[in-house]
């Protein structure tokens, strides 16, 4: 697929599932594409730091960005997630991948790095501890949206059509945070960051506060 798509391409992400999940195949991948004179970008949950470290240390990724997973998600603190020890090592996983990427990044071997924040009605709460512990690094909050496949609690006497109906109910109740919502939610980070959304697209926020303060120096 990627010899095919060279005409039209001038880099490839791979994305999830979770592509550093698998490291040997994903370091193969990311040699075969910058063979090809590629750049490459990882998205990843930062749950496999050492597979990071790997590609890094090969300079085999132009882009990482690190999609942050919070106990709502079924990581850091909660039983279920992708993998049956993230509640005991998720947080301490992601926060050395950010560390790796941002060493990486500073050093000028990662061109692009940043922190996701994919953000719901329900997971707001933990943002700001997020916030304060990924530090100085780029961060985006990207509107989030509910999907059919993301309810954990469906009982497997559950008609297929009962699931469907139970959660457009809970679409409907909780529709995608507007940019206003979110630049609301932003504005008490007190810092830089970037706003995605799908009516807005990508905007970067400063923050009445950060502004004030700049005007005041």
């Amino acid at each position: 697929m990627i010899q095919s798509s060279l005409p039209f391409i001038s880099g490839v992400v791979f994305s999830g599932g979770e592509p550093t999940l698998q490291k040997e195949s994903l370091i193969a991948l990311a040699q075969y594409a910058k063979g090809l004179k590629l750049a490459v970008g990882i998205q990843t949950n930062g749950f496999f730091p050492h597979t990071l470290e790997a590609l890094l240390e090969k300079d085999l990724a132009d882009k990482v960005a690190i999609d942050y997973k919070t106990t709502w998600e079924g990581f850091s603190g909660t039983a279920g997630g992708y993998y049956p020890d993230a509640r005991e090592s998720y947080e301490k996983n992601v926060l050395k991948s950010i560390d790796i990427c941002k060493q990486a990044y500073n050093n000028k071997k990662l061109d692009e790095f940043e922190v996701v924040f994919t953000i719901f009605y329900e997971n707001q709460q933990y943002l700001q501890d997020i916030s304060r512990k990924i530090g100085n690094v780029p961060l985006v909050l990207q509107q989030g949206a509910h999907k059919l496949a993301m309810t954990s609690d469906a009982s497997t006497e559950m008609t297929q059509g009962e699931y469907i109906c139970r959660k457009r109910i809970q679409q409907e109740r909780h529709p995608p945070l507007t940019f206003d919502e979110i630049k609301a939610i932003a504005e008490k980070l007190e810092r830089t960051l970037r706003i995605r959304t799908r009516e807005m697209g990508e905007v970067t926020y400063e923050g009445h506060r950060r502004r004030r303060a700049s005007r005041k120096r």
